[in-house]
């Protein structure tokens, strides 16, 4: 029989890195976009955190459905 190639501490590692760099890649996006809107420096940075707060959310939401999904539930 073949098993998990991966062990639980492992997985749990893998799990948070995908979480923060989809944070991060959504933050950054909030920043590209003003990058090109000619954005002040400020701007770009504010730009970012909301970007972050927003990524965050949306991870938030998504573990929720993800499991509500999981436990069969409506």
């Amino acid at each position: 029989m073949v098993g998990p190639s991966f062990t639980d501490d492992e997985r749990q590692v893998a799990s948070r890195r995908l979480k923060l760099g989809f944070v991060a890649l959504i933050g950054l996006s909030g920043g590209l976009v003003a990058l090109a809107a000619d954005a002040t420096p400020v701007q770009g940075v504010v730009a970012v955190v909301a970007g972050l707060l927003v990524g965050g959310l949306l991870l938030a939401y998504l573990e929720w459905i993800g499991q509500d999904w999981r436990s069969g539930g409506r």
